[in-house]
């Protein structure tokens, strides 16, 4: 849920008062957090919410299409995701992303051997698979964050652009 919450508010605000009055809320927010949760979680916020809610705000404010702000808002998310667990592993001295993965390796050479498929993966298979999944995964955030603000904030008079049509029978909050 906070991956939802978090990018919004700061959208708004550059939805009705501009770029500046954006950075200065983001800079805030930041202060907040490390002044509340420590010197890592302040900065931590602006990668992915950070930058994903500059991005969403500009291009929600130039009418941008979905097809532009959706994939390049994954690709923020992605990167943000990165940049969190590379901050995580210099703090506990282990390469997480190693970690996980290679974990991740050995469960599905695991699950594989049980069912008897015999295939096996090498850990550039699961890392490259593993990228795929944080990328969809983001994905999926960064359209729902489009989908509550197209229902939200029309209500609040800062309307963002009209979802291809695609897409509109998936945020319509008429039932179908």
């Amino acid at each position: 849920m906070f991956r939802l919450a978090l990018p919004l508010p700061l959208t708004l605000l550059q939805l009705r008062h501009g770029w500046r009055c954006a950075l200065e809320g983001l800079a805030v927010t930041s202060l907040l957090l490390v002044a509340l949760m420590g010197p890592i979680r302040g900065p931590l916020v602006l990668f992915p919410y950070g930058l994903l809610a500059l991005w969403l705000g500009w291009g929600w404010r130039h009418r941008l299409s979905w097809w532009i702000t959706l994939p390049v808002g994954a690709l923020i998310g992605a990167f943000g995701f990165l940049v969190r667990l590379a901050v995580l592993s210099v703090l506990l001295g282990e390469n997480l992303w190693v970690l996980i993965t290679t974990a991740a390796s050995q469960l599905l050479e695991r699950f594989t051997d049980a069912l008897g498929l015999g295939v096996g993966l090498d850990l550039a298979q699961v890392q490259g698979a593993a990228l795929a999944l944080v990328l969809v995964q983001n994905l999926l955030v960064v359209f729902c964050l489009h989908a509550v603000a197209y229902w939200i904030f029309p209500r609040l008079q800062a309307p963002i652009s009209e979802p291809p049509p695609v897409l509109q029978a998936l945020v319509s909050l008429d039932p179908l």
